[in-house]
């Protein structure tokens, strides 16, 4: 009788390392001394991060063209 058999992995498992950006970083804004995580692949702490805003999708209401055309 012939058998087949399968391998498989658990779910979810990961198969490489996550990258690291680095040991002994500090923020980058004025006079903060916060330490910056190696996973943190920006050069600041949260507080002094750029903002970014989010690409918005869909139409514009008809009240928002009104007050910014």
């Amino acid at each position: 009788m012939d058998t087949t058999t399968m391998r498989a992995t658990t779910a979810g498992r990961a198969r490489r390392r996550p990258k690291t950006y680095g040991d002994d970083r500090v923020c980058g804004g004025d006079a903060c001394e916060t330490r910056l995580s190696r996973y943190n692949r920006s050069d600041h702490c949260f507080q002094h991060a750029p903002a970014r805003f989010p690409r918005m999708r869909g139409e514009f209401t008809e009240e928002y063209l009104a007050n910014n055309s």
